[in-house]
């Protein structure tokens, strides 16, 4: 199983040494997310002052750009990263993509399609497999000149993954990427009603088979050694759990446990403002159905419990979490578990 985590990045000047530190502790790869700075402008940094760790988006809003800038950042960063680099992209939600990105939105799941498949149109122009004519339902590309034609990567083009969460676009991901990042707020019963059957759905569709898909966990985990750092853990979880619960997009995970009538109180509360309300609603027995939660020498054994015959990957979810030095003996302990699937 590979092991992954997000970069814990409040300044993209830390890409140089945060990365680097993550390569040290035996990550196998290391994902920027899009908050409060663009996601591929550290992994420049971070690209330079490492030399095994695979990185990446996860995720870049795709819907915020176009398929030809997407294509041309990601090919950049596959060369100056010397073929390790992921293009990790998802959707976002309506009123971001309208008033924060001042972007067209329509039918996401289409969209997301349509946009990776541009994306490898583009990829197989520059690699001299085929001009450019891709006609879409919302992209088209039909015009590269040599002036702007970078021509073949000598590492090749990136990967694609896509994130998502509801059936279409986990299904979109089945059909058309490389690569599927699960949203962390599932379970174990959630991933095998609702996430894998779509996938399943999406590989056949195209005629691929499971083993042409690598199937990403992002894994919520809560851990400390000492007692006062676990209780405000375990507090952040809640808060966080609290918060996608509230978002009615994710509510089929808690249908899925009987937990549904909950949405529409956590939704109420979070209107009003009464995040520490919320929080208090996320019992015990939802905390550890959604997150890994325990001693750290627990970890990774409840890791592989949670995602066997499921994930390729995971990716760690600690970003409340103290020092990633700390993180240093589970990511050892998984290394000596034996594969997810």
């Amino acid at each position: 199983m590979k092991i992954y985590t997000t970069a814990p990045l409040e300044d993209p000047r830390d890409a140089r040494e945060v990365f680097a530190r993550l390569e040290e502790l035996g990550y196998d790869g290391a994902f920027s997310f899009e908050a409060k700075h663009d996601p591929f402008l550290p992994l420049v940094l971070a690209a330079e002052h490492t030399s095994r760790l695979r990185i990446g988006t996860a995720i870049a809003i795709a819907f915020a750009r176009n398929p030809m800038n997407l294509a041309n950042l990601a090919y950049g960063l596959q060369s100056i990263s010397e073929g390790r680099f992921v293009l990790g992209l998802g959707s976002q939600v309506r009123p971001h993509i309208e008033n924060r990105f001042s972007m067209p939105w329509s039918r996401p799941g289409p969209r997301m399609r349509e946009i990776v498949l541009a994306i490898r149109a583009i990829f197989a122009t520059w690699e001299g497999k085929a001009p450019l004519d891709f006609r879409g339902e919302m992209y088209r590309h039909t015009l590269m000149i040599p002036a702007f034609d970078p021509g073949p990567n000598p590492f090749g083009p990136p990967p694609i993954f896509t994130g998502g969460f509801g059936p279409y676009m986990t299904r979109v991901a089945g059909e058309v990427a490389d690569g599927f990042i699960a949203h962390p707020f599932t379970t174990r019963k959630s991933l095998l009603e609702h996430t894998m059957p779509a996938l399943e759905r999406g590989l056949a569709l195209a005629g691929r088979k499971r083993s042409d898909l690598e199937v990403v966990c992002a894994t919520l985990v809560v851990t400390a050694d000492r007692e006062e750092d676990f209780a405000r853990a375990v507090t952040a979880a809640r808060k966080q759990l609290a918060f996608y619960g509230s978002t009615p997009a994710y509510r089929s995970t808690l249908d899925c446990h009987g937990w549904g009538d909950l949405h529409a109180e956590l939704n109420r509360l979070s209107k009003l403002g009464l995040w520490d309300e919320m929080a208090a609603l996320i019992d015990d027995e939802m905390l550890e159905a959604i997150a890994v939660v325990g001693p750290r020498r627990e970890i990774a054994g409840k890791l592989r419990a949670r995602l066997a015959d499921i994930a390729d990957s995971v990716s760690l979810t600690h970003n409340r979490a103290p020092d990633p030095k700390h993180w240093a003996d589970v990511v050892a302990d998984l290394r000596r578990s034996p594969s997810a699937r």
